[in-house]
């Protein structure tokens, strides 16, 4: 038997428990990985809260990685022993879990397992964000918000690379130095002044191209009035609660703007576009052009924590559940 973090019901993190779980052997196409660490991240608590909703029992987590254990029939290319890593499929609080095997992608060597759990669902939505959404170009400048978190960190990193500049916005200053840590050229507190006339200020009246949002509700109305004529919102989150309904016209008002509600599993639904998308964030890890920052690890049994923290906004960077 193996331990789990489960719900019964939606709610709070109250109602996450752990749980002994039987695994079983994988079937065909699927493969068991022994779990070394679990990534934290916000579409937890949606379906923890069943914003997202779930079959339930269900077992919370979209990303983590770990060792083979066992290789069901038809599987080609995964072996028992070889480090693997994923985002996707919901299932991650668990020390041990069966998942289709292309969904996998082998984890290199040079990135350790607490690295890739803290990674691949932030850093594979990044990758999407600057190259497929929208392609990022040199020269741009671009606004983020909640530059301090997980995905802002790495888009952050990902998009001076390329070569744009970026102007973040934060809650703390605390994460304000963190940002500017990690190469944000500009970085507003959103509770001193009018971060929308900042924005104005800093690109001197010209706005911006494109800002990605992942606050909603709190921040979305206001990102429409930072962008150029033509500009695009992506909003990929919810952390302030759901974008209210609002007349499409006022894109129009606004400048021809366009919005778009990404999410990931879109644009890794076939086998090709999760090996592309992660080799594409092997390669910037790997060559050191972003970091990987771990802001906090609490033990996988006490995940409820981890939730109260990162909706407390008490996390800056990744949070890992470590495993063992």
């Amino acid at each position: 038997m193996t331990h789990a973090i489960r719900i019964h019901q939606t709610g709070g993190p109250e109602v996450m428990q752990w749980e002994k779980v039987e695994v079983g052997a994988p079937g065909k196409g699927e493969v068991r990985i022994a779990h070394k660490a679990v990534g934290l991240n916000y579409i937890d608590v949606y379906h923890r809260t069943g914003l997202y909703p779930q079959p339930l029992p269900a077992t919370l987590g979209t990303e983590g990685a770990g060792v083979v254990e066992a290789v069901g029939e038809g599987v080609e290319g995964l072996s028992v022993g070889d480090r693997v890593a994923y985002a996707g499929p919901i299932g991650a609080y668990a020390e041990a879990r069966l998942i289709a095997a292309d969904r996998l992608v082998k984890l290199p060597d040079a990135i350790a397992f607490d690295t890739a759990a803290a990674m691949m669902l932030k850093g594979m939505t990044v990758d999407m964000l600057l190259n497929r959404v929208r392609q990022t170009k040199a020269g741009e400048t671009i606004l983020v918000h909640a530059a301090a978190g997980g995905v802002g960190l790495i888009l952050t990193q990902w998009a001076k690379a390329i070569g744009a500049t970026v102007i973040g916005t934060v809650g703390t200053e605390e994460k304000a130095a963190l940002a500017k840590a990690h190469g944000c050229d500009h970085v507003i507190l959103f509770e001193q002044g009018d971060w929308v006339v900042e924005v104005a200020k800093l690109t001197d009246g010209k706005k911006v191209p494109v800002v990605y949002d992942s606050v909603g509700k709190a921040t979305f109305l206001k990102s429409l009035d930072v962008l150029a004529k033509r500009g695009m919102l992506v909003s990929f989150g919810q952390a302030s609660g759901a974008v209210e309904p609002f007349p499409p016209g006022l894109l129009a008002q606004k400048g021809s703007l366009f919005l778009t509600r990404p999410t990931l599993f879109d644009y890794i639904a076939e086998p090709d576009e999760l090996r592309a998308s992660a080799q594409a964030l092997f390669d910037m890890v790997t060559s050191g052009k972003v970091k990987i920052d771990i802001g906090q690890r609490f033990a996988l049994k006490d995940a409820a924590e981890a939730h109260r923290a990162l909706e407390g906004r008490r996390t800056t960077g990744s949070t890992v559940l470590t495993v063992g």
